[in-house]
């Protein structure tokens, strides 16, 4: 158990670096706020009325942000109005990229 808990942050660390931030730093000031109110709710999937709430926005005005976040396969719709990250742990990631609530 220990290895595995000694080898879990080197292994989280390096995809910061690397896979995530790749991935991070092709998004618009937009879509980084969208998907950092994703991860505020959790893991996912989650309805787009949430993600709008918790942006204090209307789920229409959120439409564009959403289809380019689809387009760029950042997330994707498991179910109508479902909303989902497409790689596991970017929740996580998301969150210490912009820990607070001064997104």
């Amino acid at each position: 158990m220990a290895e595995v808990e000694g080898a879990s942050a080197p292994a989280v660390a390096a995809l910061d670096e690397s896979f995530f931030r790749v991935r991070f730093d092709r998004l618009t000031p937009a879509e980084k706020r969208y998907l950092r109110a994703m991860a505020e709710l959790g893991s996912g999937p989650h309805r787009s009325g949430a993600i709008a709430d918790c942006l204090k926005r209307e789920v229409s005005a959120l439409g564009p942000v959403r289809s380019s976040l689809i387009a760029k396969g950042m997330i994707w719709s498991p179910a109508h109005g479902d909303t989902a990250f497409t790689v596991p742990l970017f929740d996580e990631f998301m969150k210490r990229i912009m820990p607070g609530s001064d997104w």
